[in-house]
């Protein structure tokens, strides 16, 4: 479905992002993992998928945080693999506390990773699909692109840019044969939920299985955490040209979160 396509996906080194590599790589993407981690590790992973998919895979350390440095990769993937056909802004961080206490550096942190990365690889990538004809971004958002929670302004606010971004570059490109739509899971269980479980702890009192129970999943109808391999059938949807159609979409896999 995707051979011969180049995908870049931001935030790709567990969690969601490498799912959704996987599954680009799956269907003969060639790809750009990037992200934090073990060096070990994150090498291991990127010559497994290599090994696995027959496809060509490269590593990029850029910290989302730094504009330069996001730009720059895209610059390099279209180096190493010809072009970025697919962008997938999925980077992002989560830091809980309440307003008035909320750290001013946790604030432009999150915004820079959640929102700005965005813009800066977007910016860079367009060009080339424009080239093209044809180009596919997608967006990572959340249900709290659509609505909010207590304790989380910067993530918050930082999903809603994420959804207003993404309809704005749609129209820009919509006579490009590029589409640009923003998937919004609800809780997935990933490192980036579970390490924001102590915090939550603390801001609101509760016990591990409370926060779990009562907080995460309180939400979602289905009383069960949306998967990652969901979320990357989703995108992988999206990247094909039977989506061609689609652009300007705020999409929601919640487990029905944000239906009431």
């Amino acid at each position: 479905m995707l051979k011969g396509k180049v995908a870049l996906v931001t935030g790709s080194t567990s969690g969601i992002g490498l799912a959704i590599a996987r599954a680009y790589a799956r269907e003969g993407a060639n790809i750009c993992i990037n992200g934090f981690g073990d060096k070990d590790a994150i090498e291991k992973e990127r010559s497994g998928i290599e090994q696995e998919f027959g496809v060509k895979v490269i590593y990029s350390g850029a910290d989302m945080s730094k504009g330069d440095q996001t730009e720059a990769m895209v610059v390099e993937t279209i180096k190493s693999l010809g072009s970025v056909d697919i962008l997938v802004n999925n980077a992002g961080i989560q830091f809980v506390s309440p307003v008035e206490e909320f750290p001013p550096e946790k604030w432009e942190q999150i915004v820079a990773i959640n929102l700005s990365s965005a813009f800066y690889a977007t910016r860079a990538a367009i060009p080339g699909m424009k080239a093209k004809k044809w180009g596919r971004i997608i967006n990572t958002a959340s249900a709290h692109a659509l609505i909010a929670s207590p304790f989380k302004s910067a993530y918050v606010a930082a999903k809603h840019g994420i959804a207003g971004f993404t309809k704005s570059v749609a129209l820009e490109t919509a006579t490009f044969g590029i589409t640009a739509n923003a998937i919004c899971p609800g809780y997935v269980w990933t490192p980036l939920v579970e390490r924001q479980i102590p915090d939550t702890m603390a801001a609101r009192g509760l016990t591990r299985e409370q926060v779990i129970n009562d907080v995460l999943l309180h939400a979602q109808p289905t009383k069960q955490f949306v998967t990652v391999e969901e979320v990357a059938a989703l995108a992988v949807y999206l990247a094909g040209d039977m989506a061609r159609s689609i652009t300007g979409s705020i999409i929601s896999i919640d487990g029905g979160w944000t239906a009431a």
